[in-house]
């Protein structure tokens, strides 16, 4: 059942994202007074709809996506009288940038109000200043300690499970994943510590064990903290949000950078009954499977399977914004370049003092849109045959 819920959850997270990549095109569209005639999610035979002023609204029987019809996408296009002014070739070539980046400027938006929401709302998994465990040594014998085995250094103190860190070297600790580094550069040097322990505040001075790690030394005490959600205040949220998105951009374009090459990889997984790889290619129904193995992780509590689904929608959303940028129709970012080659043809005419050229006939472009659809319809087909009949599994 919380598999189900999981799925639907994806499936309604999906289509708001696809209607709020139409509304971009919609309201920037509007605003500069073209004509919007449909504005649909999915395809195929229309279920329901209906109309508001000029546009018709509505929903289509195949839910692969969407679109938003604006009059004058092609110059071959008829238009009445009364649409001639109002064609999306006509317009400027900025205006027709800003219509067309709008669906992925949506995207990247939402990505950032998910990723806040993640550190402002839900809260995320941090190690808190609080002590779970107390180590006594390096190494145990049926869960003992040797006569031999000197104590660690917090053992040897007297520290317990329940103490909290206060201050370290007389500074307050308020974030113990940056505070602790205070012990991992001090392996054999003294440093002060203050706990509470019962309401009652406690001094310490420890020296941090030695212990080699990736051929250096870092300062052990030999504590266990505990994790807890926790939640950041407004400014905070913001700054982490922005760091998170701006790394999960930068891995989008790797990941598309590196698309070519992982193929050979899925068709010899699809078909050759290798495990699939968790960092390869996942398709939108391996990205529900995610989903719904996060809503039925009963090891995870329920901020913490909100958290790891806010994620997935959010990296969903960064990573089909960049997509619809890329340079080739029939997307977004194929119809940008048009219209800068446009400009640029444009700009070039004026300094020969000629007229403007007529934009770019797109149509004449079809065989390149033809061959673009053809793989993007096989990568799609090849992924969801990999999704359905090997599936990823996800370390959820």
């Amino acid at each position: 059942m919380l598999a189900i819920i999981g799925i639907l959850a994806f499936i309604f997270a999906l289509l708001f994202s696809v209607m709020l990549h139409e509304l971009g095109h919609f309201l920037f569209a509007k605003h500069y007074g073209m004509k919007v005639t449909e504005f649909f999610l999915g395809f195929g035979k229309r279920i329901w709809s209906f109309t508001r002023g000029e546009t018709e609204f509505g929903v289509k029987a195949i839910p692969a996506g969407g679109y938003c019809r604006i009059v004058g996408m092609s110059s071959h296009e008829e238009l009445t009288p009364e649409d001639s002014d109002r064609a999306f070739y006509k317009a400027s070539v900025g205006k027709r940038l800003v219509v067309l980046g709008a669906g992925s400027t949506l995207h990247f938006i939402l990505g950032f109000v998910l990723l806040f929401s993640l550190f402002a709302v839900v809260g995320t998994a941090t190690v808190t200043p609080t002590v779970d465990q107390v180590a006594s040594c390096y190494t145990t014998i049926n869960g003992k300690c040797p006569a031999s085995a000197p104590l660690l250094p917090a053992k040897a103190a007297g520290i317990l499970p329940g103490d909290r860190f206060t201050a370290i070297n007389g500074h307050a600790v308020r974030d113990w994943a940056k505070d602790v580094q205070v012990i991992r550069r001090s392996p054999g040097l003294p440093i002060r510590m203050t706990l509470l322990r019962n309401g009652q505040s406690i001094d310490l001075t420890i020296t941090p064990a030695s212990e080699v790690v990736d051929g250096r030394k870092i300062g052990i005490i030999g504590v266990i903290n505990t994790q807890a959600m926790l939640r950041q205040n407004p400014v905070d949220s913001s700054v982490h949000a922005w760091q998170l998105g701006r790394d999960l951009f930068t891995s989008s374009i790797t990941s598309l950078v590196s698309l070519p090459g992982k193929l050979p990889a899925l068709v010899s997984q699809t078909f050759g009954g290798k495990a699939r790889d968790p960092q390869g290619l996942v398709g939108v129904v391996g990205v529900a499977q995610a989903s719904a193995q996060t809503a039925s992780n009963n090891h995870l509590a329920w901020n913490e399977r909100i958290a790891t689904f806010i994620m997935i929608i959010a990296s969903l959303n960064i990573f089909v914004g960049i997509f619809n940028l890329l340079p080739l129709l029939p997307l977004d970012g194929g119809h940008m370049a048009i219209a800068i080659v446009d400009g640029l043809r444009n700009i070039w005419a004026r300094i020969r003092r000629k007229p403007a050229p007529r934009p770019i006939d797109v149509e004449r472009l079809t065989p390149i849109t033809v061959v673009v659809f053809i793989f993007l319809a096989a990568l799609s087909v090849l992924l969801l045959a990999a999704d359905i009949f090997n599936p990823v599994h996800f370390n959820l």
